[in-house]
Formats: C-alpha cells, sequence, structure tokens
C-alpha cells in the first residue's frame, strides 16, 4: 500500500487519565518494525477489560494510553521478518500471542505463551521498548499489545490471527477476546457431555458465551446464576433452562443447587471473578465427575477457601485463560463455527455506534445495559 513504511496520522480515541471521557485525537503511528505488523482497524468493540485498566483503580495506572483489544482488521503493511501474514490479509488482534516455539505453545495443554503472555503494565512493543503512538512527537502508550481505539494500530505478528476473508468484521471482532473466553471455557474445559447439567455463574456477555458452549455441547439443563433478576429473559436466548438469584435464598447458593439437582451440576463455569462465586462454582458440583472452571479474574487479595474434602470427593477444579484457544492455531477455526452458523454472534452485538461516539460504549457498559456494543470506524 501507498502508506507502507510512512507514517501514518489518524484518529484515536485517547485515555489521557483514569475514569475521565476518551478523546478523538489525531495520532501520528509509526510503521511497523521487525516482526509487526500494521493493521487498519475496521471495526473494535468494548469488553470489560478496557473498562477495569481505563477506571484503573486496581493496577497501575499507565496513562495517556490507547485502549481496546477486541477488534477486527485488514493488514496495512508489514515489518522485516514477516513471512506469514501480507497486506490485505484480515485478521483479529489478540492479547495474548502464540509464538509456536516456547514449551507453552508446543504444548497441547496450554495457551500461555512463554515470549507473548498478556502483559497488562507494559505500554511499549516488545521488540525495542519504545512506543508506535505518538502525539506532536510525544509517545502514547499502548494497551495489552493491541490498541485497537485507533484507525491504525501496531502489533506483533504473532498476536494477530488471520482469519477467512469473508468472515463480516462486525461480527467476528467479538472473537478476539470475550466470546472466546467464555465459549472456550466450556467447550474446551468443563467439556460438559450431551444430557449433561451445567451451571454458569455471572451472565454477562462471558458467562452467556460460556452458556451458548453449554447448549452446542448438548446440555440438557443450563442453569444461570446471577444477582440481576433481569438477565433471565436474555439468557434464555442462550439455552437458559433455569435461573437462580443467590439473594433470593437464605442458605449458601451452592447447597441451593446441589438440592436443585439431586447431589450437584455435572459441570459449572464462573464468570464473575468473584471469590465467593468462585467457591460456589467449585462447592456446587457432583461428587465423583464434577468439574468447576474458573473464568474471572478476582481481586488480586483474593484467597479461594474450601474443605479438602472437595477434592478428596473426586470433584475437579480448573482455571483457564481466554478459553484454552491457541490465538493463531485456534481462532480461526471459531470464526468458521461462526461461517457455518453453528455458533451465532448477532446476539452478543446489542449496540452499534461510530467510533466518533466512543464514551457512549463507555456509558452503556457502565450502566449494565447490553452485552457488546461494536464500533466502526468509517463514520
Amino acid at each position: 500500500m501507498a502508506t507502507a513504511g510512512k507514517v501514518i496520522k489518524c484518529r484515536a480515541a485517547v485515555a489521557w487519565e483514569a475514569g475521565k471521557p476518551l478523546v478523538i485525537e489525531e495520532v501520528e503511528v509509526a510503521p511497523p518494525q521487525a516482526m509487526e505488523v500494521r493493521v487498519k482497524i475496521l471495526y473494535t468493540a468494548l469488553c470489560h477489560t478496557d473498562v477495569y485498566f481505563w477506571e484503573a483503580k486496581g493496577q497501575t495506572p499507565v496513562f495517556p494510553r490507547i485502549l481496546g483489544h477486541e477488534a477486527g482488521g485488514i493488514v496495512e503493511s508489514v515489518g522485516e521478518g514477516v513471512t506469514e501474514l501480507v497486506p490485505g490479509d484480515h485478521v483479529l488482534p489478540v492479547f495474548t500471542g502464540e509464538c509456536k516455539e516456547c514449551a507453552h505453545c508446543k504444548s497441547e495443554e496450554s495457551n500461555l505463551c512463554d515470549l507473548l503472555r498478556i502483559n497488562v503494565d507494559r505500554g511499549v512493543m516488545i521488540g525495542d521498548g519504545q512506543s508506535r503512538f505518538t502525539i506532536n512527537g510525544k509517545p502514547i502508550f499502548h494497551f495489552v499489545g493491541t490498541s485497537t481505539f485507533s484507525e491504525y494500530t501496531v502489533i506483533h505478528v504473532w498476536c494477530l490471527a488471520k482469519i477467512n476473508p469473508d468472515a463480516p468484521l462486525d461480527k467476528v471482532c467479538v472473537l478476539s477476546c470475550g466470546i472466546s473466553t467464555g465459549l472456550g471455557a466450556t467447550l474446551n474445559v468443563a467439556k460438559p457431555k450431551k444430557g449433561s447439567t451445567v451451571a454458569i455463574f455471572g451472565l454477562g456477555a462471558v458467562g452467556l458465551a460460556a452458556m451458548e458452549g453449554a447448549k452446542m455441547a448438548g446440555a440438557s439443563r443450563i442453569i444461570g446464576v446471577d444477582l440481576n433478576p433481569a438477565k433471565y429473559e436474555q439468557a434464555k436466548k442462550f439455552g437458559c433452562t433455569d435461573f437462580v438469584n443467590p439473594k433470593d435464598h437464605t442458605k449458601p447458593v451452592q447447597e441451593v443447587l446441589v438440592e436443585m439437582t439431586n447431589g450437584g451440576v455435572d459441570s459449572a463455569v464462573e464468570c464473575t471473578g468473584n471469590i465467593n462465586a468462585m467457591i460456589s462454582a467449585f462447592e456446587c458440583v457432583s461428587d465423583g465427575w464434577g468439574v468447576a472452571v474458573l473464568v474471572g479474574v478476582p481481586h488480586k487479595e483474593a484467597v479461594f477457601k474450601t474443605q479438602p474434602m472437595n477434592f478428596l470427593s473426586e470433584k475437579t477444579l480448573k482455571g483457564t485463560f481466554f478459553g484454552n484457544y491457541k490465538p493463531r492455531t485456534d481462532l480461526p477455526e471459531v470464526v468458521e463455527m461462526y461461517m457455518r452458523k453453528e455458533l451465532d454472534l448477532e446476539k452478543f452485538i446489542t449496540h452499534s455506534v461510530p467510533f466518533s461516539q466512543i464514551n457512549t460504549a463507555f456509558d452503556l457498559m457502565l450502566k449494565g445495559e447490553g452485552l457488546r456494543c461494536v464500533m466502526r470506524m468509517e463514520e
């Protein structure tokens, strides 16, 4: 493309300080260096993780910063040494990478790449420790290696999944984080059998994706657990057969679920990050074969407490990161599941706004309205 090797000036939504509305600014985006790719972002969605780091209440504040990590785009140019991608390729950026060389990448069990595992504090490129974004020559920090709230961004080649160019980017963009995380937690980690009973804790986008996974696996009873009773109606679209609000009961919710199911659910997936919900999810699974999977990210001081007898009675507790999907190897196939109509993404996308209205997307999420808001870069 004519822009290859040159600085591109474009619009980006900059978070100048914690909790303050994002500002659409003109930024300079440097050409990609070795093993980097410059991507033209066409659609980007807002995920709760963006809001969490924008609020910066529980972690190191890194500002000014360009947030965003759930997106779809097209390769504009590539840096030295990049052979896997060429300009024009359709890609999903991912906040964690896959080098295909380290012990984790070579293992069938893991997707925790040694080189490109998520780093929320790093605001620069891994190659030279510099930012590719500037405003009037002053650097603006990156976010989890993606920074998709910009018309152009620079990403390490191994953090990009090359996908079918026929897949609509305004739909499949939501697979680059939350939906894949929930879906994979069920399909790849809990692995419920056909006809089994599954409990899902937390019915936001990730929890409903986990629920969709349970439905796809053929679970016969899917119990949604949430403190908000309004979530039940929406959850029915994702296969929810029963709803439990812990506030409606005097006893712990795990006891309610064990009674409801005559001894416990076959699997439970926890998508809230609340430590008590995590303990409940584990304690509500059946003896002998029950599996609980933790997806939500807890407060760093949180401690998981349970009786060791729960393990001795053959319950299993597992954790997952990005649904155990390897970004470059597995995400293209999840896109194909959508293309084959095995996976419905439309019902996750409840709002769509132009990029200039990005603060509207933040407001919707802060109010708990809708699931995913997709922003289109073209006005």
